[in-house]
C-alpha cells in the first residue's frame, strides 16, 4: 500500500495530539513533522513535498487562511478549526475537506479518504512528456524521458540530461511540483533522480551508469515505496 506523507499544523496541544493520534491510526498515512505555528510550517512546506496537510485557522502570527492565500501549496490540504465561519473561504482556496472540531474519527477518515482519492486521480492523469526550465534569459524545454538526475549546486541546479548538463535557478521544491515522482524522483537534499535511468540500488546509494548518488533518510521510505510500487 502506497503512504502518503503528512504534516500538521496546529498550536493547540489537545487538538495536536488528536489529530496525531488518528493520523497514526490511518494505515496509509506517514506523518513527517508537526508544527505549532504556521511560519515554521510554511518554512517546512518551501523545502518538501507534502502530500496531505492538516491546518488549524485561529492561529498567532499568521493564520491558516493567510498561509495559504500568500504561498503555492500543491498539498492536499484538510482544515481543522473550532470555527465555521471559514468554511466558505476555505473552498474558495479549493482545499480538499472541512474538519470542524470537535470531529470524529469516522469524519477524519472521510476526509482522508477523499486526499487521497485526489492524489491517486491526480496520478493517474496524463504524465507530462517535457518540462521548460529557466536558463540564463530564456526557457528551455526538456524532455523528462531525457533526464537522467538533477543536482543541487548551491544556488543552482544541475540538470544532467542525455544530451547536455543544463544549470537553472529554479529549485527543487519547484521541479517536485512540474515533475511526477513516479517519474523523477526526490532521494537527497542535492538529488533527483529518473527512475528509468537507475541500473541498481545497494544500500543507500543508487547506480547510474558511472555515477553513484546517495539516499539520504529523509527521502529513502517513499522512493522505495515507488520503487516497490513499480516492480
Amino acid at each position: 500500500m502506497d503512504k502518503y506523507t503528512c504534516i500538521i499544523i496546529e498550536d493547540e496541544p489537545l487538538a495536536l495530539d488528536k489529530t496525531k493520534d488518528f493520523v497514526n491510526k490511518v494505515p496509509f498515512l506517514q506523518l513527517s513533522e508537526t508544527f505549532d505555528n504556521a511560519l515554521t510550517g510554511l518554512a517546512y512546506l518551501n523545502s518538501h513535498k507534502v502530500d496531505i496537510l492538516f491546518l488549524d485557522i485561529n492561529m498567532d502570527e499568521l493564520s491558516g487562511i493567510e498561509l495559504l492565500e500568500s504561498s503555492n501549496i500543491s498539498s492536499q490540504v484538510i482544515i481543522t478549526t473550532a470555527y465555521q465561519d471559514y468554511a466558505l473561504k476555505g473552498y474558495e482556496l479549493q482545499i480538499t475537506d472541512y474538519l470542524l472540531k470537535p470531529f470524529t474519527f469516522n469524519r477524519f477518515l472521510q476526509a482522508v479518504n477523499k486526499a487521497q482519492e485526489n492524489i491517486i486521480h491526480h496520478t493517474l492523469e496524463v504524465q507530462p512528456e517535457f518540462i521548460f526550465v529557466k536558463t540564463e534569459h530564456r526557457l528551455e524545454k526538456i524532455m523528462l524521458n531525457d533526464i537522467i538526475y538533477i543536482e543541487g549546486m548551491r544556488d543552482y541546479l544541475r540538470i544532467h540530461t542525455l544530451k547536455k548538463k543544463i544549470m537553472t535557478l529554479q529549485n527543487f521544491v519547484e521541479l517536485e511540483k512540474l515533475i511526477p515522482a513516479t517519474i523523477i524522483c526526490r532521494v537527497h537534499k542535492s538529488y533527483m533522480v529518473a527512475l528509468n535511468k537507475i541500473d541498481s540500488i545497494e544500500r543507500n546509494r543508487i547506480k547510474i551508469g558511472n555515477e553513484m548518488i546517495p539516499v539520504s533518510e529523509t527521502y529513502k521510505e517513499t522512493f522505495l515505496q515507488i520503487i516497490k510500487s513499480r516492480g
